[in-house]
Protein backbone atom coordinates (compact mmCIF):
# COMPACT_ATOMS: atom_id res chain seq x y z
CA UNK A 1 0.00 0.00 0.00
CA UNK A 2 1.79 3.20 -1.02
CA UNK A 3 2.29 5.91 1.96
CA UNK A 4 -0.44 8.64 2.70
CA UNK A 5 2.55 11.29 1.90
CA UNK A 6 3.02 11.81 -1.73
CA UNK A 7 6.02 12.32 -3.33
CA UNK A 8 5.82 15.37 -4.95
CA UNK A 9 5.90 15.81 -8.96
CA UNK A 10 9.22 17.44 -10.20
CA UNK A 11 8.60 20.83 -10.97
CA UNK A 12 5.61 20.71 -8.48
CA UNK A 13 7.55 21.59 -4.97
CA UNK A 14 8.73 25.16 -6.86
CA UNK A 15 5.15 26.20 -7.51
CA UNK A 16 4.36 25.00 -3.58
CA UNK A 17 7.28 27.60 -1.98
CA UNK A 18 6.26 30.01 -4.32
CA UNK A 19 2.24 30.16 -3.38
CA UNK A 20 3.64 29.59 0.19
CA UNK A 21 5.81 32.41 0.31
CA UNK A 22 3.00 34.72 -1.68
CA UNK A 23 0.28 34.01 1.01
CA UNK A 24 2.91 34.52 4.02
CA UNK A 25 5.53 37.02 4.60
CA UNK A 26 9.11 36.02 4.97
CA UNK A 27 9.66 32.56 6.01
CA UNK A 28 12.37 30.29 6.72
CA UNK A 29 12.59 27.16 5.08
CA UNK A 30 11.62 25.00 7.72
CA UNK A 31 8.25 26.80 7.73
CA UNK A 32 7.86 26.42 4.40
CA UNK A 33 8.16 22.94 4.46
CA UNK A 34 5.20 22.66 7.51
CA UNK A 35 2.93 25.04 5.59
CA UNK A 36 2.85 23.15 2.97
CA UNK A 37 2.23 19.91 4.92
CA UNK A 38 -0.40 21.42 7.17
CA UNK A 39 -2.20 22.77 4.33
CA UNK A 40 -2.12 19.86 2.03
CA UNK A 41 -3.88 18.05 5.66
CA UNK A 42 -0.04 16.15 5.77
CA UNK A 43 -0.79 14.75 2.25
CA UNK A 44 2.64 16.16 1.28
CA UNK A 45 6.06 16.36 3.02
CA UNK A 46 8.75 17.80 1.74
CA UNK A 47 11.90 16.78 2.90
CA UNK A 48 15.03 19.29 3.51
CA UNK A 49 17.60 17.53 0.77
CA UNK A 50 14.60 18.90 -1.54
CA UNK A 51 13.50 21.93 -0.16
CA UNK A 52 16.91 23.54 0.29
CA UNK A 53 18.24 22.66 -3.41
CA UNK A 54 14.78 24.23 -4.37
CA UNK A 55 15.25 27.50 -2.47
CA UNK A 56 18.43 28.04 -3.47
CA UNK A 57 17.76 27.46 -7.37
CA UNK A 58 14.67 29.83 -6.95
CA UNK A 59 16.61 32.34 -5.61
CA UNK A 60 19.29 31.72 -8.22
CA UNK A 61 16.45 32.34 -10.73
CA UNK A 62 15.85 35.64 -8.93
CA UNK A 63 12.23 34.38 -7.97
CA UNK A 64 12.66 34.76 -4.34
CA UNK A 65 15.32 36.24 -2.34
CA UNK A 66 16.64 35.53 1.42
CA UNK A 67 18.08 37.32 4.37
CA UNK A 68 19.58 35.98 7.49
CA UNK A 69 17.07 36.67 10.85
CA UNK A 70 16.58 34.97 14.00
CA UNK A 71 13.73 32.43 14.28
CA UNK A 72 10.98 31.80 16.94
CA UNK A 73 13.75 29.37 18.62
CA UNK A 74 16.62 31.92 18.83
CA UNK A 75 18.60 29.94 15.79
CA UNK A 76 20.16 32.32 13.00
CA UNK A 77 17.58 30.80 9.61
CA UNK A 78 17.56 32.77 6.30
CA UNK A 79 14.47 34.06 5.84
CA UNK A 80 12.97 34.03 2.29
CA UNK A 81 10.57 36.27 0.74
CA UNK A 82 8.73 36.42 -2.71
CA UNK A 83 10.06 39.15 -5.65
CA UNK A 84 7.62 40.75 -8.29
CA UNK A 85 9.55 38.14 -10.53
CA UNK A 86 8.67 35.34 -8.67
CA UNK A 87 5.09 37.15 -8.28
CA UNK A 88 4.71 36.58 -12.05
CA UNK A 89 6.35 33.04 -12.37
CA UNK A 90 3.34 31.99 -9.35
CA UNK A 91 0.57 33.67 -11.76
CA UNK A 92 1.74 31.64 -15.16
CA UNK A 93 2.88 28.43 -13.31
CA UNK A 94 -0.83 28.54 -11.38
CA UNK A 95 -3.01 29.04 -14.48
CA UNK A 96 -0.29 25.97 -16.22
CA UNK A 97 -1.26 23.93 -13.26
CA UNK A 98 -5.03 24.69 -13.53
CA UNK A 99 -5.33 24.01 -17.01
CA UNK A 100 -3.16 21.04 -16.72
CA UNK A 101 -5.22 19.34 -14.01
CA UNK A 102 -8.43 20.17 -15.64
CA UNK A 103 -7.19 18.24 -18.96
CA UNK A 104 -6.34 15.20 -16.63
CA UNK A 105 -9.55 15.59 -14.84
CA UNK A 106 -11.84 14.56 -18.17
CA UNK A 107 -9.35 11.82 -19.15
CA UNK A 108 -10.17 10.34 -15.94
CA UNK A 109 -13.61 11.17 -16.34
CA UNK A 110 -13.52 9.30 -19.86
CA UNK A 111 -11.85 6.26 -18.74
Amino acid sequence: MPDSRSELLQGTLDLLILRTLDANDAMHGWGIAQRIQVLSREALAVNQGSLYPALHRLEAQGLIEAEWGVSENNRQAKFYRLTRAGRKQLAEETAYWQRFSAAVGLVLKAG
